[in-house]
């Protein structure tokens, strides 16, 4: 396992994880420009299994851009002007985020300029709520389980690519699928897939759930935004879901879970629904596809020792900075998101897949 460091050094005005984690939020005005270009698009995700919808299939929201011929103005041809693009690379979310995300739109306007197409995927009841709510998608909840749907939808987003390069890039739980995508290339192999990366991701969730119940801030908004969510949900399916009564009364995340879990799945607690979707290290030798994970040493939601327990596999780099807290990654003087550099960085080193040493 390769632990190099990436070029972050942030400010000490911003390095405090706290800081880089609150401040990662910030939406800066020029990457407005995609609202107003990106084209959504509804993926069919395959065979519901959440038992609550068997005669349909799964739909999942994506919103795709376009780096050739992209203008910036109606007059005006983006700078990137071409009819070959470097690759498509689709971005997933973290749990409560969506594909209008500030790390989202900040990276798509970073690899955009760098002449790659991007798809942004919404997992299951998540979406900006722009065109449609995606909790009215499709009946039953999202969980961390769901990796089939996920599975499916990125095999069409795949075969969109034609000729070119397919990359996958992940943050928090974004970056769990992302790692499972990578082991799940073995046996449903995605089309020109090149290079997946995750950054920050929950390899452990039940580590992940502990450590932001640890933290007021972490825990205060994780919370009210899932109460959030199973809110919209119980708005549009009433007749399906009468657990919100219930679940209010609960003041951590894992209570919550382990609330919820024993009813509306068949795991019996809440740490077995965890290590259901968990990347364990035995899992890390099935990663075959050149796989680079991005995470910082001050993360308080994403403990370090869970990534740092992996062992060597040839095909996976992991960078850990001393400094980024929870997907962070920003600087001062100005002040900016560094984290699409980190990602283009790792991208545009990206090996032939022959090139890699057999494992």
């Amino acid at each position: 396992m390769s632990t190099t460091s990436l070029p972050f050094h942030p400010s000490p005005l911003i390095r405090h994880n706290l800081s880089q984690t609150i401040f990662s939020v910030k939406k800066p005005r020029h990457v407005d420009w995609i609202l107003s270009q990106e084209q959504p698009i509804l993926l069919d995700a395959g065979e519901d299994v959440t038992g609550y919808n068997t005669s349909e299939p799964v739909r999942l929201l994506a919103y795709y851009t376009s780096a050739a011929g992209l203008k910036t103005s109606p007059d005006q041809v983006h700078p990137y002007h071409s009819n070959k693009s470097r690759g498509l690379v689709l971005m997933l979310h973290g749990w409560q985020g969506c594909s209008h995300s500030t790390y989202n739109l900040v990276t798509t306007d970073a690899l955009i300029q760098a002449g790659y197409d991007v798809m942004r995927l919404n997992l299951r009841d998540h979406g900006p709520n722009l065109h449609l709510s995606a909790h009215r998608l499709n009946v039953g909840v999202f969980f961390g389980t769901l990796i089939q749907e996920a599975i499916v939808a990125t095999q069409r987003i795949a075969e969109m690519t034609g000729e070119r390069p397919f990359y996958i890039v992940g943050p928090s739980m974004g970056g769990n699928f992302a790692l499972r995508l990578a082991i799940a290339h073995n046996q449903t192999p995605f089309h020109n897939l090149r290079h997946i990366v995750a950054i920050s991701p929950a390899v452990d969730p039940a580590s992940a759930t502990d450590a932001l119940d640890s933290k007021r801030i972490y825990r205060s908004y994780f919370r009210q935004r899932w109460l959030q969510s199973l809110r919209e949900k119980i708005k549009y399916f009433p007749q399906y879901f009468n657990i919100m009564q219930g679940i209010e009364q609960f003041p951590t995340v894992r209570e919550m879970t382990e609330w919820v879990i024993p009813q509306m799945t068949q795991y019996s607690s809440a740490d077995e629904y965890f290590a259901s979707y968990a990347v364990h290290p035995t899992d890390v030798p099935a990663i075959q596809i050149p796989t680079t994970i991005v995470t910082s040493r001050d993360d308080q939601v994403i403990p370090v020792k869970d990534i740092e327990d992996f062992p060597v596999n040839p095909a996976l780099q992991v960078h850990i900075l001393d400094y980024g807290g929870h997907v962070g990654f920003v600087d001062l003087f100005p002040f900016r998101h560094c984290l699409p550099e980190i990602i283009l960085s790792v991208i545009a080193e990206t090996p032939h897949p022959n090139s890699l040493p057999s494992v």
